[in-house]
């Protein structure tokens, strides 16, 4: 009953219309995030331009800011921008992100470089390299970087909260909060809602736990 009645007779929160938005917002997210991080890992790895450590220091080091820390900000930056109650806020300041550009170039650092040489010999360019060759070998670091990536969009409750106000736009995680009152709270029906959030990213993993244990393996690998 409470799995019915969470799915066919929402009270003010349609949570079928919340777990589309959810996931949207993680797949065009995670998509992006893969793109960018990609790009910006392979650069710092192999392309040679001044500045190069001084930037990813930089990255590594804005690794240990609080994500709190930038809530203000961020909202104030999305507020000026029109992107309030819009999909844009929930996904487009997740881009900037320091831990996928770090993952994604310390594992292309451990590609052979001879593969690459051999590839500028036949005539390809950087990006056909990229494409051709140092992404097919890094399949795991990028399923890994995609799964994380996905789940912390999936799971993200305080930013959602903080820009997202109207009901139809509300992702899963801001939707469940609903059903807890002031003075009363449908436990049943929480605890339903709270199983449905879950399965995508149990689905996700069991699909997915050969790549992150290959990528794994890879990074163990010398010579």
């Amino acid at each position: 009953d409470n799995y019915r009645y969470v799915l066919f007779f929402p009270r003010g929160i349609d949570l079928i219309q919340s777990f589309a938005n959810s996931l949207f917002v993680a797949s065009i997210g995670t998509l992006l995030v893969v793109i960018v991080d990609v790009l910006a890992g392979y650069a710092l790895a192999r392309l040679r331009f001044p500045g190069r450590n001084l930037l990813f220091g930089l990255i590594v080091a804005s690794l240990i800011v609080p994500g709190e820390i930038l809530l203000i900000p961020n909202y104030i930056t999305v507020w000026r921008l029109g992107w309030l109650n819009t999909y844009n806020a929930l996904i487009f300041p997740a881009l900037a992100g320091g831990f996928g550009v770090f993952l994604m170039r310390q594992f292309l650092l451990g590609l052979p470089l001879e593969l690459e040489e051999a590839a500028q010999i036949d005539g390809c360019g950087r990006l056909r390299i990229l494409l051709q060759i140092a992404l097919p070998l890094s399949r795991g670091a990028v399923a890994t970087l995609a799964i994380f990536t996905f789940l912390n969009f999936w799971n993200d409750f305080t930013w959602p909260y903080l820009v997202i106000n109207q009901a139809d736009r509300m992702t899963l995680p801001v939707a469940l909060i609903q059903f807890k009152g002031d003075y009363f709270s449908n436990y049943g029906q929480l605890m339903a809602g709270a199983a449905i959030s879950a399965l995508p990213a149990i689905l996700i993993f069991l699909l997915a736990q050969r790549m992150i244990i290959r990528s794994i393996t890879l990074t163990g690998i010398k010579g």
